[in-house]
């Protein structure tokens, strides 16, 4: 496992706060400036910007960046199909899934995992969810045809785990208001 790490947009250098990434560029402090870190911030294609007092700022708990606060950690919910759901569905990929039956439908969906978790990053939540399962998840490991819901109290955003990466998706239920504007 590297010594390096991004999470919730901060470096890690060996479990210290090192730095951060904006709009694909990393500011660093540059008491952490080493051939492993500059291989590891080219590898990711970010542009590097040494700066001084980073770790200090950042060590303090603020996460601030720049005149910027951190983002915000989302909940997570995780949306598995259900049992009695066609076979059919289940496991494909999203393109598969639209040609055939179309969109995602919330209502073969059941709820698998309602809460927090220490990140919005998808990849880490994907390896969280196959590999270290939190308290209350009652689903099955991570797979394709899944949804991951990251949501707070204005919005949710709706992913659904495709073969390769994730497919924002519009999951929202349909307004239902079909007939109700009788006429006689």
């Amino acid at each position: 496992m590297s010594g390096i790490q991004l999470k919730n947009g901060c470096i890690f250098y060996y479990g210290n706060p090192a730095g951060y990434v904006e709009n694909e560029k990393a500011t660093i402090d540059s008491i952490f400036k080493s051939e492993e870190l500059e291989n590891w911030i080219k590898q990711r294609k970010l542009s590097p910007k040494w700066t001084k007092g980073v770790f200090e700022k950042l060590s303090k708990g603020s996460m601030s960046f720049g005149d910027e606060v951190s983002i915000v950690l989302k909940d997570c919910r995780i949306w598995q199909l259900k049992t009695d759901v066609c076979p059919g569905r289940k496991f494909i990929g999203y393109e598969e899934l639209k040609d055939k039956f179309g969109e995602p439908d919330k209502d073969n969906y059941k709820i698998a995992y309602e809460g927090k978790i220490e990140t919005n990053d998808l990849e880490e939540i994907y390896t969280k969810f196959n590999l270290n399962h939190p308290q209350g998840f009652t689903g099955h490991s991570l797979s394709i045809s899944d949804v991951i819901e990251l949501y707070d109290s204005t919005s949710s955003e709706f992913y659904y785990v495709d073969r390769f990466g994730f497919k924002e998706i519009d999951f929202e239920q349909k307004e239902q208001n079909q007939g109700m504007n009788m006429s006689i």
